[in-house]
């Protein structure tokens, strides 16, 4: 068996050691090496070639986000993922690293007991997506895909529903995908839209205040009894799940922290289940790039009331984990390249309104 190999960059010992041994524990993955800096890790890449670097954010000499910047242009399809603190500057250059062409991010756990969360965090979390994204074949560049898959079967119940919310699930390269979309959105949409985004505390505003910047939608994390308004975005935020409720004629946003679904909070099946529940046929979902399954309950549940949904395809997807599993489940209105989603989406929105 080949196995994965990966290089742990990081300028702290203790968690290169934790991490290298977590994945050496690994019959299929192999650490080739490590490195303390930007700079050497650089150096580690062109000597060794990975399969896949991790890459921590803040180092002396030079940091992660240089050293990423660096490696897109060397190694463009080498996947890195990065390690960022748990704070309000870490999640903020996260970001950034994520809109530089970074795969996916995982968030040092701190404080007391913190080495065995990042045990912890390694093995659930890490660990899969190391497996995923090697597994991911590169296309190059992904954008530029411009045929369509084959839709779903049509369903004229649906085709002619008319679309009163928008609800976005995504995952591992969402961030991304979501800004895409969200560049290209108009004003004045006449739907909310609600977002999840698997993140956690912190980054999820930090997503929010990112997309209401680079669009023309208002987006911001959601927090309990804000009322629905179209032409504005509200993003679930990170460690709670994000539903629906109304109250008279209006439609309000709940949080809460209720159990882990598909190992997530927030997660996209509570949303999309409370989306189904209240807007019946007249809601449209798109899944976005993701690993695991999250959302495929969900969308079950808005395909059984006759809603729309949308799926962006496997070759511009960083992961066809979440996507994949809706669209081999035949509950897909249309598979999509991520450059056609936003057309699609405002092309179904505006039809059939009077």
């Amino acid at each position: 068996m080949k196995k994965i190999r990966v290089l742990v960059v990081d300028d702290s010992v203790v968690v290169r050691r934790v991490v290298t041994e977590e994945l050496e524990s690994q019959p299929d993955l192999e650490v080739v090496g490590s490195a303390a800096t930007g700079r050497i890790a650089l150096e580690r890449v062109t000597q060794l070639k990975p399969d896949l670097v991790i890459l921590d954010i803040q180092m002396p000499d030079m940091d992660g986000l240089t050293a990423l910047t660096h490696l897109r242009v060397s190694h463009p399809h080498t996947p890195v993922v990065m390690f960022s603190s748990l704070t309000a500057l870490g999640a903020a250059i996260t970001l950034e690293a994520l809109s530089h062409g970074a795969s996916d991010f995982f968030a040092k756990p701190g404080g007391p007991g913190g080495l065995e969360a990042s045990r912890r965090l390694i093995r659930a979390e890490l660990i899969p997506a190391i497996r995923a994204l090697c597994a991911r074949k590169p296309v190059s560049p992904p954008v530029r895909v411009k045929a369509p898959l084959s839709p779903a079967a049509p369903r004229p119940a649906a085709a002619t529903a008319r679309i009163d919310v928008l609800a976005i699930g995504a995952s591992t390269g969402g961030p991304n995908a979501l800004a895409e979309i969200f560049a290209l959105l108009p004003p004045g949409l006449p739907v909310p839209i609600l977002v999840v985004q698997h993140m956690p505390p912190m980054f999820t505003q930090m997503l929010a205040d990112r997309l209401a910047k680079i669009s023309q939608i208002p987006t911001v994390e959601a927090k309990a009894g804000c009322e629905l308004e179209p032409g504005k975005a509200w993003v679930a935020p990170g460690d709670h799940h994000l539903v629906l409720t109304r109250s008279g004629t209006r439609i309000l946003t709940l949080v809460n922290q209720d159990p882990l679904e598909n190992a997530c909070r927030p997660a996209v099946d509570p949303l999309f289940r409370s989306v189904a529940n209240l807007y019946g046929r007249h809601c449209l979902a798109v899944v976005l790039t993701g690993m695991g399954q999250d959302g495929l309950r969900g969308c079950e549940a808005i395909r059984a009331v006759g809603g729309q949904i949308l799926v962006q395809d496997e070759a511009t997807s960083v992961v066809w984990g979440m996507p994949g599993f809706v669209a081999r489940a035949g509950l897909a209105d249309r598979v999509l390249p991520l450059p056609m989603l936003a057309g699609e989406i405002i092309r179904r929105i505006r039809g059939h309104r009077g």
